[in-house]
C-alpha cells in the first residue's frame, strides 16, 4: 500500500526522522501528496496499458472476434540521493546550551536533499544524468501534452480547462505550476469576475484551489523555458497520485537519518540522509503538460 512521507512519518519511533520528514515536506507541495510505494529490490518492472480492448455488436450465429488490450513493459530503477552533514565536537560541547546543533545542522541538511528531489521530480533526465530518475517532464508523453502555440502564448482558462480534461478517469489531484503561473491564473479568475477557492493543508498554510484542484506551486519549474521564438515560456502539469498513476517508489526503510560517527580527520561526527527513491508513472492517461505559458 503506497503512503505519502507524512504517513509514514507518523509510524516512525525515531524523534530525528521524524523533524527530518517534516522539514522535507512542509513547504513541498509534491511530498506531501505524493504517495510512495516500498519494494525490495534494486527497481521496479510493472506492466503499463498500451492499447485497449475492443468490443462489437454481433447478430445471432455471427463469429466473434477476440480481442485482447496490449502492454508495455516498463522498468523504474531507484537512485541513491542524500548527502552528509557534519556537526563540529567543539561547537556541540561550547554551544549546544544555545541550540541543538546536530538537529539544526541536519534539517538544513534536509532541505538540500529535499531541494534536490523537487528538482528531480519536475525535470529530472535519467539520459543526461544515469544517477538520477526520469522526472515527469520526460515521463509525460507527446500524446498527453498540450501547447499554447508554436512560439507560445498567454494562458487562457479554456485552455487550463482542456488541460484538467487530459487527464483520464477523475480529475487531476494537483495542478503544479511556477508562482509565475499561478499569478497569471489569478489574474484570469479576476479579470471573469471569480476568486480562486482558498483553504488550509495540514500545516496550516493556505493553498488555493482552480476548479477543486489543489494548485502546488515549485521553485524548480522555469519561466525561461524556450518554445520556438520565445524564451519567457513556462510549463503547467496535472496528474493523479497513486500506484495506478503516478507515485514515488523507494526502498524498505524510506527515508533514513544514519549516523555515521567520528570522523579520523578533523574533530567531528558525522551524519547521513539517505534515500533509495525513483518514480513510477503506471498510466500515462494520468499525467498531462501544457508547455508555451508566456506572462
Amino acid at each position: 500500500m503506497a503512503l505519502t512521507l507524512a504517513e509514514a512519518a507518523k509510524l516512525s519511533n525515531d524523534v530525528l526522522l521524524v523533524g527530518v520528514i517534516e522539514t522535507i515536506i512542509k513547504d513541498s507541495p509534491i511530498l506531501q501528496t505524493l504517495p510512495f510505494v516500498e519494494i525490495v529490490g534494486n527497481g521496479l518492472t510493472y506492466n503499463r496499458e498500451a492499447t485497449l480492448a475492443t468490443a462489437a455488436f454481433y447478430d445471432v450465429g455471427d463469429t466473434w472476434t477476440e480481442s485482447t488490450p496490449t502492454f508495455t513493459q516498463v522498468t523504474a530503477n531507484l537512485k541513491i540521493m542524500g548527502g552528509d552533514a557534519d556537526i563540529d565536537n567543539y561547537l556541540v560541547a561550547t554551544r549546544s546550551n544555545l541550540q541543538d546543533l546536530e538537529t539544526a545542522v541536519i534539517q538544513l541538511k534536509a532541505k538540500a536533499v529535499r531541494g534536490l528531489f523537487e528538482d528531480t521530480f519536475i525535470s529530472g533526465n535519467s539520459g543526461s544524468n544515469p544517477k538520477a530518475f526520469d522526472g515527469i517532464d520526460v515521463l509525460c508523453p507527446s500524446g498527453q501534452t498540450l501547447s499554447m502555440g508554436v512560439n507560445g502564448g498567454s494562458l487562457t482558462l479554456d485552455k487550463l480547462d482542456e488541460l484538467v480534461d487530459k487527464v483520464l478517469g477523475g480529475k487531476p489531484e494537483i495542478l503544479l505550476m511556477s508562482r509565475r503561473s499561478r499569478r497569471i491564473i489569478n489574474k484570469l479568475a479576476r479579470t471573469a469576475g471569480t476568486l480562486l477557492e482558498t483553504d488550509r493543508d495540514q500545516f496550516g498554510q493556505m493553498i488555493q484551489y482552480y476548479d477543486g484542484i489543489p494548485i502546488g506551486v515549485s521553485d524548480y519549474i522555469s519561466d525561461a523555458q524556450t518554445q520556438g521564438t520565445s524564451t519567457d515560456c513556462s510549463t503547467i502539469y496535472a496528474t493523479q497520485f497513486g500506484e495506478g498513476s503516478l507515485a514515488g517508489l523507494t526502498a524498505p526503510g524510506g527515508l533514513q537519518v544514519e549516523r555515521v560517527g567520528s570522523l579520523e580527520t578533523k574533530d567531528a561526527s558525522r551524519s547521513r540522509i539517505k534515500w533509495y527513491t525513483s518514480l513510477a508513472l503506471f498510466n500515462t492517461l494520468k499525467l498531462a503538460k501544457l508547455v508555451g505559458v508566456r506572462p
